[in-house]
């Protein structure tokens, strides 16, 4: 993975999206010496989506799992304990 500037990238920044978007090139853009962003292909953001997606998923299904083993509170009695 490259890494740049923020000024670099501002002169170069055309040329970088090409580069990323052709040749799949990840790029770290830096900020006094730390990374601030990164430019990746999409097809990287589309990739964390799914893991997202999956991890949500898997999330969902653990939170049904421990309702049916431990019940569930009825709206109106939440509300109640939560003062709303």
């Amino acid at each position: 993975m490259s890494a740049l500037t923020v000024s670099k990238a501002r002169k170069v920044f055309a040329e970088t999206v090409n580069r990323v978007a052709y040749t799949k090139e990840r790029v770290m853009v830096e900020r006094h010496g730390k990374a601030v962003v990164a430019m990746v292909p999409v097809e990287d953001v589309e990739l964390l989506r799914d893991l997202e997606d999956r991890m949500d998923l898997g999330d969902a299904r653990a939170a049904i799992a421990e309702a049916k083993k431990k019940g569930t509170k009825p709206w109106s009695v939440l509300k109640k304990q939560l003062g709303l």
